[in-house]
């Protein structure tokens, strides 16, 4: 569960980016008050994400690792983060390359949803790939943007509770989670 200051759509995304930062500052994703303060940063606008340019670099340095599991692989497959079967666009910034394996149990899943489904909750809150999961974010945050979602405030949760399909799936209903995040995409 997020902390307090999270009150909307955009706030979780936020929350989920500071925590990528803290981990890439070799901090961890459950050191509180320097995730809070990048939170506040990126709320405010004092920091911004790094660009898709950043996340090219990052992702072309491990040209033959699965991002999802990190094997050394010969023949990775092209996977689209947000599936297309889910709404996701086919563009560059919804795209890792990842093995086979990865890409097949991963299915028509989210990635929330299936580190969720492959693992459990708390994985899902704090060890999504940091390639993948930058990405995601963005482009979650472009997407809830584009269906008005974005400013939605922990008051309405219900809109989005109305449109979301993961159903028993939810560990905390009527919360924020980074579950929320995707599942109004199913398309």
């Amino acid at each position: 569960m997020p902390p307090s200051a999270v009150k909307t759509v955009e706030d979780l995304i936020f929350w989920q980016y500071a925590k990528i930062i803290s981990k890439s500052a070799g901090m961890g994703k459950k050191n509180y008050g320097f995730i809070m303060e990048r939170f506040k940063k990126l709320q405010s606008g004092e920091i911004e994400w790094s660009t898709s340019i950043r996340e090219y670099v990052r992702e072309s340095e491990r040209k033959d690792e699965c991002i999802y599991c990190g094997e050394e692989c010969e023949d990775l497959t092209l996977e689209h983060i947000l599936p297309l079967s889910r709404g996701g666009p086919d563009t560059p910034d919804n795209a890792v390359h990842v093995c086979q394996s990865c890409n097949s149990r991963k299915g028509s899943k989210r990635p929330y949803e299936w580190f969720y489904d492959e693992y459990d909750f708390d994985k899902a809150k704090y060890d999504m790939p940091r390639i993948a999961e930058g990405k995601y974010l963005k482009l979650l945050h472009k997407l809830h943007e584009e269906n008005g979602t974005l400013d939605l405030h922990e008051d309405e949760l219900e809109r989005l509770c109305d449109q979301c399909d993961l159903g028993s799936k939810c560990p905390e209903e009527e919360t924020l989670s980074p579950l929320c995040l995707e599942g109004v995409f199913r398309k």
